[in-house]
């Protein structure tokens, strides 16, 4: 069986790897940190595909950044490039929080520290907005998915919904009203802009002649 090319490999893991030591607040804020990375400088993901990608991760159980990097690595490169990706976002972060648990009960009462926490916090939710704010340039796309996203925000901050529900309940409205759209004769394009970088598949990257 043929083998997988290292260089490729090298560069999902290490494209991850740098994403996880910077990244405070979880995977919401890593988020925007992964489309520049994946879209922007790698050109891997075409930007319209990165929202699926964080929709899909953000449907499915476990953390969200954790699955988007799965499905990037997996999309670029197959098993082995989901792998890649893995290792990569989970390996720093494991260190740095094995690191941390051993310090942050000597230095966890510091007033420095305590200042830090205080600033980091509020970053992180300018990450996370900033991300909501990235995805929805690409999923709002017209004012039925607008009322769509203004009806979502309102009931979880009214009703506090399981998310679960909320995204259950989101592909049934979503069907509900292309196929509503369709019986009354409204246009409706399902069609995405196939993407200008090349879909990587695993099977194309050889080292050698392999076995």
């Amino acid at each position: 069986m043929k083998s997988i090319s290292w260089t490729l490999l090298g560069q999902i893991f290490w494209s991850f790897f740098k994403i996880g030591p910077v990244t405070f607040g979880g995977g919401y804020a890593m988020i925007p940190l992964i489309e520049r990375e994946v879209v922007d400088k790698r050109k891997w993901v075409k930007n319209k595909d990165i929202a699926d990608i964080f929709a899909i991760s953000e449907s499915i159980p476990g953390a969200i950044a954790i699955n988007s990097a799965a499905f990037v690595g997996f999309r670029i490169a197959g098993f082995w490039g989901a792998l890649a990706a893995l290792t990569g976002v989970l390996l720093p972060t494991f260190a740095i929080v094995i690191g941390l648990c051993i310090a942050f009960l000597e230095v966890q009462h510091n007033p420095k520290i305590e200042a830090a926490f205080r600033g980091i916090r509020a970053t992180t939710v300018a990450l996370i907005v900033y991300a909501g704010i990235k995805i929805g340039k690409t999923a709002v796309l017209d004012k039925t998915t607008l009322f769509v996203v203004m009806g979502t925000v309102i009931t979880m901050l009214v009703g506090h919904m399981n998310p679960i529900v909320i995204i259950v309940a989101g592909a049934a409205l979503g069907i509900g009203l292309i196929r509503l759209k369709k019986k009354l004769g409204m246009q409706v394009n399902m069609d995405h802009e196939e993407s200008e970088v090349p879909r990587y598949k695993y099977t194309d990257y050889y080292i050698g002649d392999g076995i």
